[in-house]
């Protein structure tokens, strides 16, 4: 179970009620929301974070900066790890050109950051 008092603080500009709508959601709950902000991202013509979260990854934030997203989060690896969740840690993603003309995402580990960001 997780420590209320340790809840990642929303971004700036959030509206109250959706903060208060996400804080009271599910980790299932969240993903579908993600999935769907990212849809309508896409459907406004925005470019979208090249950050995905997997099973098990809880992204707490993500900060864009020029030539790269800051992204912190913490996982959680199997049920039964007294450990979980692991984290929070620090990467910055960057979207790399492939020589066949693709791009491809890759997350370099910065470390360990506390919970609060700092």
């Amino acid at each position: 179970m997780t420590d209320p008092s340790e809840s990642p603080t929303p971004p700036e500009g959030l509206p109250p009620k959706l903060v208060k709508q996400l804080k009271n959601s599910t980790p299932e709950e969240l993903r579908k929301a993600i999935v769907h902000a990212q849809e309508l991202l896409h459907y406004h013509e925005e470019t979208e974070l090249p950050v995905d979260a997997e099973a098990g990854d809880d992204i707490l934030r993500v900060t864009e900066h020029d030539g790269y997203t800051e992204v912190v989060k913490q996982y959680s690896c199997q049920e039964g790890c007294d450990d979980c969740p692991h984290g929070p840690y620090l990467y910055h993603v960057t979207e790399e050109s492939l020589p066949n003309g693709t791009h491809e995402t890759h997350w370099s580990f910065i470390g360990r950051v506390n919970a609060d960001g700092e």
